[in-house]
């Protein structure tokens, strides 16, 4: 039996994907959830008594109190690193479409990148309002990732931007967020920035950002879908890994 400190606000994601919810997410309050869903993380990472690697962040696991804090939740799927330990490869990938790492997804290979691209994730879709396993648009068949990433490439990253939140922020605030998403959901795990990077990145306005690369599972919904929106990429090779998507509790 699991018990949990009772969040009378649910989970992020029945307010941030819900049209009339997500009107009482003001821009400070979306601030402050990404805020203290990265310092959450952070104490995973770096300041719990083990190095603790979620492996199933997303929008669902996230709860809201009475204040609109956010606390991560299941914990069924994290995995404990001990001493120096920085990565681990398994057999049996296990989470959720949408929020895994390429390299997870592919390879089984976690760590604590894979927990960064997921937190990526979950910016996007605050900022964005959008959830990415489920984006459509009118004008093209790419997930939200992909997306943001075309907006990012054009000058038009205010696009993205949720428009129950017009008129109601700070732009250049807003776009810093969007940047900082995108840094989170890079393809390469190593071009990633780390938790303390980003929690640092999230409350200074005057540290400089470096320009984001292509995101991992820059995808187009096809007959030919691919792991990347890239030209000329040989076929994936085909793994055995099991994959299990799992809901919240």
């Amino acid at each position: 039996m699991l018990v949990y400190e009772y969040m009378p606000n649910g989970s992020l994601d029945s307010i941030i994907f819900d049209i009339t919810q997500s009107k009482l997410l003001t821009w400070s309050r979306r601030l402050d959830i990404i805020i203290g869903i990265a310092r959450g993380i952070l104490y995973l990472h770096q300041d719990s008594r083990l190095k603790v690697i979620h492996r199933d962040l997303k929008a669902s696991n996230v709860l809201l109190d009475n204040e609109m804090n956010p606390k991560i939740s299941d914990f069924g799927l994290a995995r404990a690193f001990g001493g120096d330990q920085s990565s681990e490869k398994t057999k049996r990938v296990i989470g959720t479409y949408g929020y895994m790492a390429p390299e997870y997804t592919i390879d089984g290979l976690f760590s604590t990148k894979s927990d960064i691209f997921s937190f990526g994730v979950i910016v996007l879709e605050i900022m964005s309002g959008k959830m990415n396993r489920k984006f459509c648009h009118a004008d093209h068949d790419l997930n939200l990732l992909g997306h943001a990433w075309g907006l990012w490439m054009d000058g038009k990253a205010s696009k993205l931007i949720d428009p129950v939140m017009e008129g109601s922020f700070p732009m250049s605030k807003v776009l810093r967020c969007i940047q900082i998403g995108l840094l989170c959901v890079q393809k390469c795990p190593e071009d990633r920035p780390t938790m303390s990077s980003v929690v640092l990145m999230l409350v200074s306005d005057t540290l400089t950002l470096s320009q984001p690369k292509a995101p991992g599972f820059y995808i187009e919904r096809s007959s030919k879908q691919t792991y990347e929106h890239t030209p000329a990429q040989s076929s994936p090779s085909i793994n055995e890994v099991t994959m299990t998507q799992l809901e919240a509790r």
